[in-house]
C-alpha cells in the first residue's frame, strides 16, 4: 500500500514511473537486465525509509544550528554525518554507477526518483552526496584512468566527497572573468592560486577528503572562456597506494550565512595562500582533467546534470510544502460555506473553501508538473545513453539540450510559488516557525539563483538552444508536443490539445519574430518572458501527457490528476498568450530604461 508521507507522494512516483514513463521497459536493455519492477520498487522503498528516519528528523535542527567555523574548521550538527553514513552504507551513493565501481546500474530516471526523497526530506544534508555523485560522473566521463581509480572509487563509497569550484568573488556567473591561475610544473602537476566563492560543500569534517573540481586559467592560454581549464585539487594529496598524504594548499576563508539551505556549508576558499606548502612550496597542487583550455566544456557535464537536479530539488521542496498544506487544510477548521452561514453549525475544514482549493490545485499543478518535467528529462538521459539506435540516442540528446534550461528554471520559479501558497494556506501560522512551510520556502529560494540564475537560463534558451543546428531543437520539441496532442484527438482533452497546438505554433512564430529583429539586444531584452512562456507550454504538455495516462483510472488519485490537468489548461496555459503578445511586440521598455531613471 503506498505511503501517505508528507515528504513526497509514493503513489505519484509510481504513476509517473510506471503508468506514464514505463520504466520497466528499460530492463530489456543490456545495461539494466539485472533489474525489474521489483528491484526498482525495493530501492524506492529503501530511499523513503532512510529519508524518513535519518534525513527528515534533523531538517529543522540543521536550519536552526547552521554550520560554524571554529579554529579554521567547520562544525556541523552530528546528525548530518550520521545520516550520510547510513546513505552511503546502503549503497545509494553508487546507485546509478557501473557494477565495476560497486554500483547498481539503476536507470537515471529511477535514480532521480530515489534521490528526490532525500532532497525533499532534507535538502541541506542531501547536497553533499548530490555534488559528489556529479563530481564522480564528470571524472568518469573526462578523467584519466588513473584519476578515476584514485578519486572516483572513494567518492562512490562515500569516504570522500566532491565539489565544483567555479565562481569567484569578482566574477559571479561571468566565468570568462575568473582569475584563478594554474601554473604547470615539471612533474606534470599544476600549482593553483586564487579565490573561489559560493562553493557548496567546500569544507567540512564529514569525510576523509574533499575532491575539488576547480576552473582556472593556464598562463598564456586564450582569453575568456576558451582559456579555462579544469583541475582536480584534493583537500589532502593522495599517495600512490591511495592513502592520504600532505594537506594541500586549500584554505577555508569563510562561510556564507544563508537565508535557507543552511545545512550545506557554503564557502569561500583560498588556493595557494601558503598556509599549507605541499612539497615545501606554496600553491595548491592540481591535476589537469582532459586537455588544456577545455575546462568549461568538461564542467558543463556536471553543471547540466546539476541544473536538472536543482530543478528537481525545487520541485520536491514545493511538493513537500504542498503536502503539508494539504494535510493542514484537511484538519484545520475555520468558517462556514457561503450558503451555510448559521453560526450554530460546526465550522468546516478549510479545504471546503473554494479559494483554499484554488491554492492547493495551483500548488499541486506546479509540484506534480515539475516532477513530471524532471523525471521526463531523466528518462531522456537514459535514452541518449542506452537507446538501441544512433538516431534515437541523438534525438534524445537534442531534446534534452533543448529542455535543460527549462528543467532548471521552471521548477525554480514555480516550486517556491508552491511553498508560498503553502504558507498562505496555513494563514498566520504559516508565517511562524511552528510549522515547517516557512523553512521550505527559505530553502527553495536559493534555486532560482544557483547553477545559473533565471536570467542565465533564459539567455541560454533563447540565445543558444532555440537557434542551435538551425532551430532543430525547437522543431523537435514542437514535433514531440504535437505527437501528444494528436493522441488526445477524440478524448475529453481535445480542447486542451487544440490550445496546446496553438501555443506551439505561437512559440515558433514568436521565436522567428524575435530573431528576425536583427538586433540581439532587442531579441534578448525580454528573454526571461520567453523562458516563462516556453516553460509553461512545456509543463502544460506534460500535464496533457499525465491526463492521457490517467484517462482510464477511476480512483481518487486519477481524478486528482485530471483535476490538476484541467486547472493547468484553464488557469495556467492562458498566461502564455500575454507573454507571447509582449514578446511579439519587440518591446524596448527594459532595454531603453536608463540607470538614472531607476
Amino acid at each position: 500500500m503506498p505511503s501517505s508521507s508528507l515528504i513526497l507522494s509514493r503513489r505519484d512516483l509510481d504513476f509517473l514511473l510506471n503508468e506514464w514513463l514505463d520504466v520497466e521497459s528499460l530492463t530489456k536493455r543490456a545495461r539494466f537486465t539485472e533489474h525489474s519492477r521489483e528491484t526498482f520498487d525495493a530501492v524506492l522503498d529503501l530511499a523513503e525509509q532512510i529519508a524518513t528516519e535519518h534525513f527528515a528528523p534533523h531538517n529543522r535542527k540543521a536550519d536552526e544550528n547552521e554550520p560554524r567555523m571554529v579554529d579554521g574548521k567547520v562544525q556541523l550538527i552530528p546528525e548530518v554525518a550520521e545520516a550520510l553514513t547510513v546513505f552511503a552504507e546502503a549503497g545509494l551513493m553508487a546507485g546509478e554507477f557501473d557494477e565495476e565501481f560497486g554500483g547498481m546500474q539503476l536507470p537515471h530516471v529511477v535514480g532521480q526518483a530515489v534521490f528526490a526523497w532525500f532532497k525533499a526530506a532534507n535538502v541541506g544534508t542531501s547536497a553533499y552526496p548530490f555534488l559528489t555523485m556529479g563530481n564522480a560522473r564528470l571524472l568518469l566521463a573526462h578523467g584519466s584512468r588513473e584519476q578515476i581509480d584514485t578519486y572516483v572509487a572513494p567518492e562512490i563509497e562515500g569516504r570522500w566527497f566532491g565539489t565544483m569550484a567555479l565562481s569567484e568573488p569578482q566574477a559571479g556567473s561571468s566565468l570568462s572573468d575568473i582569475t584563478t591561475k594554474a601554473v604547470p610544473q615539471d612533474d606534470g602537476t599544476y600549482r593553483l592560486t586564487g579565490n573561489k566563492m559560493w562553493i557548496s560543500g567546500g569544507d567540512h569534517e564529514l569525510t576523509e577528503n574533499i575532491v575539488h573540481l576547480v576552473l582556472a586559467k593556464i598562463p598564456g592560454g586564450p582569453p575568456g572562456v576558451k582559456g579555462i581549464s579544469l583541475f582536480i585539487v584534493p583537500k589532502f594529496l593522495v599517495n600512490a597506494d591511495g592513502s592520504l598524504g600532505e594537506r594541500n594548499d586549500v584554505v577555508l576563508a569563510g562561510l556564507n550565512h544563508k537565508m535557507g539551505y543552511r545545512g550545506t556549508t557554503n564557502t569561500l576558499l583560498n588556493f595557494g595562500e601558503g598556509v599549507h606548502t605541499p612539497g615545501g612550496r606554496a600553491g595548491a597542487v592540481g591535476y589537469l582533467v582532459g586537455e588544456q583550455h577545455r575546462g568549461l566544456t568538461y564542467m558543463f557535464h556536471m553543471m547540466n546534470e546539476a541544473r536538472i537536479g536543482v530543478g528537481m530539488g525545487a520541485t520536491v521542496l514545493g511538493y513537500t510544502g504542498y503536502l503539508h498544506a494539504l494535510e493542514y487544510a484537511r484538519t484545520r477548521t475555520q468558517g462556514r460555506p457561503p450558503a451555510g452561514k448559521d453560526p450554530a453549525t460546526p465550522m468546516v475544514p478549510i479545504v471546503e473553501h473554494a479559494d483554499v482549493r484554488r491554492m492547493l490545485l495551483a500548488a499541486k499543478s506546479y509540484a506534480e508538473g515539475g516532477l513530471a518535467l524532471g523525471l521526463y528529462c531523466a528518462r531522456l538521459v537514459d535514452e541518449e545513453q542506452t537507446a538501441e539506435t544512433a538516431d534515437e540516442r541523438a534525438r534524445a540528446h537534442l531534446l534534452l539540450e533543448m529542455l535543460t534550461p527549462i528543467a532548471k528554471a521552471w521548477p525554480s520559479q514555480w516550486g517556491p510559488v508552491a511553498d508560498d501558497l503553502a504558507i498562505q494556506v496555513h494563514g498566520g501560522y504559516g508565517y511562524t516557525r511552528d510549522y515547517p512551510v516557512e523553512q521550505f520556502y527559505r530553502d527553495n529560494r536559493l534555486n532560482p539563483i544557483h547553477e545559473g540564475t533565471q536570467g542565465v537560463q533564459s539567455l541560454d534558451l533563447l540565445g543558444r538552444k532555440v537557434v542551435m543546428q538551425g532551430g532543430a531543437g525547437l522543431a523537435l520539441l514542437g514535433e514531440t508536443i504535437t505527437a501528444t496532442t494528436a493522441r488526445a484527438a477524440g478524448t475529453q482533452w481535445a480542447g486542451f490539445a487544440a490550445d496546446l497546438d496553438a501555443a506551439v505554433a505561437r512559440l515558433a512564430s514568436v521565436t522567428a519574430t524575435l530573431w528576425g529583429a536583427g538586433d540581439p539586444d532587442v531579441t534578448l531584452a525580454n528573454s526571461h518572458v520567453y523562458l516563462e512562456a516556453a516553460g509553461h507550454l512545456v509543463v502544460a504538455w506534460l500535464w496533457l501527457e499525465q491526463a492521457l495516462a490517467a484517462e482510464a483510472g477511476t480512483t481518487d488519485f486519477h481524478e486528482g490528476k485530471r483535476a490538476a490537468a484541467r486547472y493547468f489548461w484553464r488557469w495556467e496555459l492562458p498566461r502564455t498568450r500575454a507573454w507571447f503578445d509582449l514578446l511579439e511586440s519587440l518591446d524596448r521598455t527594459v532595454l531603453d530604461t536608463r540607470d538614472a531613471w531607476l
